[in-house]
């Protein structure tokens, strides 16, 4: 017992399912406070301290028995963030406070740790007991777990990668890198568009980003990065030096230069790869050899997506919830594994720009889409695979589990079998990958042969290597099995020596093997040869000569077997590291078939069609559908809607028309197709043919930011400038209400003005410009490249009926009040607001409320009290224009008495009159 016997515990329950807690940063200044405990410690506060003084920035769990407790400060923080009883060591002047978990639970309180951005050292016993001449248990840091270097399976989602970043920011030009240690990817970037590179950065949702000195905790930078829900560390100057960096990535790369690694020597880039390498050689304390490549992330190589278009389209995360459901990746991801998942995201966020590389994977997935028995094979294959990619890693990084060989096993099994249907498809982009599907059939037989078939989670209790992996195994096992055999004997031999029906033998963890006597028995005569081992409330346990000696043949073998078991999986789990890169390999090109055949699935099963992508300026989509609100009209024909832009021709296109009659929609609907394509997609379309778009550009909805003290109206403003400042002749632009935000004639200002720069100064993007300022129609007559479009509705007895269908020319009619009615508001406000609007229409001054002609008008005119009436000084208001003589003349009509024909020849009258001036 010892030290631990002395132990304070702390109430510690289970953390609530799905819990999110916000973060709470430890103080690194509690390395001072341990440091200036008193000399009067006990040894093991004093090897804490120890520990503590190493890794000061990390919250310190140490293992004592069947917990690991935290103390002072991180003790504070893992009860506030835990919900945790916290309560302390010792009592009176010197009690140390105190909050620990059960060492069995450790992953489930991790990973709120982890979640609430808190980096954590854990410190555990290395050994079950004291060495010869020593009192105090050994204990050593054995794992750092920080948000972005996570690599237990139980704390990823398996269709998320999970990022650490690094970026280096200089006066002209910022520098980032980007690692999943778990999946072996590692991209690096640098670009003198400093908004556009951070965007693809925060685009990937970083779990943890690395900055150097100088950056303070109030930084734009770092408050940007911590709302996208990034735990921000900051690392000191050597972390990021050049030469450091340079030394460092020659050293893992094994190249004599960085030019080697076909990088260009960007000083940004290098510095940002030298300190995420860095700090993972620091956390997983392992040569990383699984990072075989590193990537360049440059913006001009994919379509740019900033965060707002990715949230607007909701790509990959809905508006409500953030979740997958209801977004383009729910719609599209029919991938069989993990990893397809996780690359059929970064597809999504990444388009492609050239078409050669678009045709290539358009032509694999025809090729599977055209055959679709083999297609089904080919799903069928990859049903029994895990996640070959993190069980890799895992592998290399020498943190391996039992259970994760066994999972390796399992997923080795179905590789043969993919790779030979691959191989059946005639297209040269799934050969090759079923060419990169290495032959791994030898390491499967080995996992088959030497690990158990169900291994247990720990290494150290043994019960993990087959009898016949290893004689030596095979004999010290034989000898427990007899030690063990003769002590299962025992209790009938004893029985029948002694004559006491009710003796049983027994184990205890601390006192071993012992005969156990009720007391009630115990008067009778035991034999000679039982001594006393221990007294119990209702029982006397002996023990024997021969007993003792069975029970320490059997512990010996037991701790032989179990140390040998130990070291026969070590050296298995390290001959499988020695395969790493081909498993990465493996991983790599198994991930690509599954997003291919996931593509090639959707496309066969929703009847898309396979676009025609190239360098023209044309977008041009016949009957397209929406891929996401298809899936979920329950049961309902989507209503599909055309769309021609073409460079130089028709560039703008103004539409018009009512609420939820689904202008967002159709805007949406096309920049999906547009990526779709561009990731190299079949599309929901009778027919496609796209230009290549450099950039998607949205502004979409309204919000506030009002931690960052921006209105509704402000956020508008911003995200139209940066549309203004960054957007090309190739790109493809939706804006949705723009100047809604205002007052109306500021508001149509902007808007017009907006539209006008658009098509002058960014002359061939693809601009969609929903609007309900039906001014802005007039557009079309000034500006040659601009043409109007409304969605149609249908008029039934002063309701409307959506009709989903986008028509050529525009609207002059919101149908507010009828949306207004649908959406429920009061009949009375509803009648009252259609006698309002008839007045307006007809040009009449702004009426009185009803049944009071001396109230206050609602805007002016008669009734009206003017500033100059109330007192108010200045000059006076200007009398109202007159009014047109064919609103009189409209005013005294009676439909009631015109035929039809008279109607028709009114309204043409009408018409003229009005066009020829008043």
């Amino acid at each position: 017992m010892g030290e631990d016997a002395q132990h304070l515990r702390s109430g510690a329950s289970p953390p609530p399912a799905g819990e999110t807690l916000p973060p709470i940063l430890p103080d690194p200044s509690d390395a001072e406070a341990v440091s200036a405990s008193p000399t009067s410690q006990t040894p093991m506060m004093r090897q804490y301290q120890e520990w503590k003084r190493r890794y000061p920035d990390y919250l310190l769990l140490f293992r004592l028995g069947d917990f690991y407790e935290a103390f002072h400060e991180d003790a504070r923080v893992a009860a506030r963030t835990l919900d945790i009883t916290l309560t302390s060591r010792q009592k009176g002047e010197g009690a140390i406070p105190m909050a620990g978990v059960p060492h069995h639970a450790l992953d489930v309180y991790l990973a709120r740790l982890v979640r609430a951005g808190l980096k954590v050292a854990i410190c555990d016993q290395v050994e079950s007991a004291p060495a010869k001449g020593r009192q105090l248990i050994r204990r050593e840091v054995v794992r750092l777990v920080t948000p972005g270097t996570v690599t237990e399976a139980g704390l990823l989602d398996g269709r998320l990668n999970n990022f650490l970043a690094a970026l280096w920011r200089a006066p002209d030009h910022v520098g980032i890198a980007l690692v999943d240690v778990t999946t072996a990817d590692f991209w690096i970037g640098e670009s003198t568009d400093a908004d556009g590179l951070v965007e693809a950065l925060l685009l990937r949702r970083p779990a943890e980003v690395l900055l150097p000195p100088g950056v303070s905790a109030d930084d734009p930078l770092a408050a940007r990065l911590r709302s996208a829900g990034a735990a921000v560390t900051l690392r000191d100057a050597p972390s990021f030096g050049l030469r450091e960096a340079e030394d460092r990535l020659r050293a893992h790369f094994r190249v004599a230069a960085v030019e080697g690694l076909g990088l260009p020597r960007q000083g940004g880039a290098l510095r940002a790869a030298g300190a995420v390498l860095a700090y993972l050689q620091e956390t997983q304390q392992s040569p990383l050899a699984h990072l075989t490549r590193i990537q360049t992330l440059a913006l001009e190589d994919h379509l740019t997506l900033d965060e707002g278009a990715a949230r607007n389209l909701e790509l990959v995360e809905s508006l409500q919830d953030r979740r997958s459901a209801g977004t383009l990746l729910w719609a599209m991801d029919r991938t069989r594994t993990s990893m397809g998942g996780r690359l059929l995201r970064q597809w999504l966020l990444r388009p492609l720009v050239r078409p050669r590389e678009i045709g290539e994977r358009l032509d694999a997935v025809a090729a599977l889409a055209e055959a679709p028995a083999l297609l089904a094979e080919l799903r069928e294959a990859l049903d029994g695979i895990g996640d070959l990619m993190r069980l890799a890693s895992r592998v290399a990084l020498g943190v391996a589990t039992p259970r994760d060989l066994a999972a390796l096993r399992a997923t080795l099994g179905p590789l043969p079998a993919l790779r030979e249907r691959a191989d059946r498809c005639g297209n040269p982009m799934i050969r090759q990958c079923a060419e990169a599907v290495e032959d791994l059939a030898g390491l499967a037989k080995t996992l088959e042969a030497a690990l158990v078939d169900e291994p247990p989670l720990g290494v150290h209790e043994g019960g993990l290597i087959r009898e016949s992996w290893n004689p030596a195994l095979a004999e010290v096992r034989r000898e427990v099995r007899e030690a063990r055999a003769w002590i299962a004997g025992l209790e009938g031999r004893e029985r029948e020596r002694t004559g006491i029906s009710s003796l049983r033998v027994r184990y205890n963890r601390v006192f071993g093997y012992g005969i156990e006597i009720p007391k009630s028995q115990a008067r009778a005569v035991v034999p000679d040869d039982y001594v006393r081992r221990q007294t119990l409330v209702g029982a006397e346990r002996y023990v024997t000569a021969e007993l003792r000696e069975q029970e320490a043949r059997v512990l010996g073998a037991e701790g032989r077997m179990n140390r040998l078991e130990y070291e026969l999986f070590d050296e298995l789990r390290r001959s499988v590291a020695g395969e790493a890169d081909r498993l990465v390999r493996t991983a790599r090109a198994v991930a690509t078939l599954d997003v291919l055949a996931a593509l090639a699935h959707v496309a066969h099963e929703r009847a898309y069609v396979r676009p025609v992508v190239d360098d023209g300026g044309v977008l041009e989509i016949q009957e397209g559908r929406h891929p996401v609100l298809e899936l979920r009209t329950d049961g309902a024909r989507f209503v599909p809607n055309d769309l021609r832009l073409a460079a130089g021709e028709v560039e703008c296109l103004v539409i018009t028309g009512p609420n939820m009659a689904g202008k967002s929609t159709y805007m949406r609907q096309v920049a999906l197709i547009v990526l779709l394509a561009q990731i190299g997609s079949f599309v929901p379309a009778r027919s496609a043919r796209v230009g290549v778009v450099d950039r998607v550009f949205t502004r979409i909805g309204a919000h506030d930011n009002l931690a960052r003290g921006h209105s509704t109206f402000l956020v508008e403003m911003t995200e139209t400038a940066a549309i203004l400042r960054h957007a090309t002749s190739r790109s493809l632009v939706l804006l949705d209400e723009i100047g809604r935000g205002t007052s109306t004639f500021d508001g149509l200002s902007i808007a017009w003005a907006v539209a006008e720069h658009l098509h002058e100064r960014r002359a061939g993007a693809k601009v969609l410009f929903a609007t309900h300022y039906h001014e802005l129609t007039r557009l079309a007559a000034e500006l040659p490249r601009v043409q109007n479009v409304h969605v149609a509705v249908r008029e039934w007895k002063d309701d409307i009926v959506f009709l989903h269908r986008v028509a050529p020319g525009g609207t002059d009619r919101s149908y507010g009040i009828q949306v207004a009615r649908l959406a429920g508001l009061p009949a009375e406000v509803v009648t009252r607001a259609r006698a309002l609007l008839r007045e307006f229409e007809l040009g009449a001054p702004v009426p009185t409320a009803p049944g009071d002609a001396g109230q206050l008008a609602l805007f002016g005119g008669p009734g009206a009290t003017r500033p100059e009436e109330a007192g108010a000084t200045g000059p006076a208001s200007p009398p109202p224009p007159p009014r047109h003589p064919v609103l009189d003349a409209l005013a005294a009509l009676d439909p009631e008495r015109l035929t039809p024909l008279e109607a028709l020849a009114t309204l043409d009258e009408l018409r003229r009159r009005l066009m020829s001036g008043p």
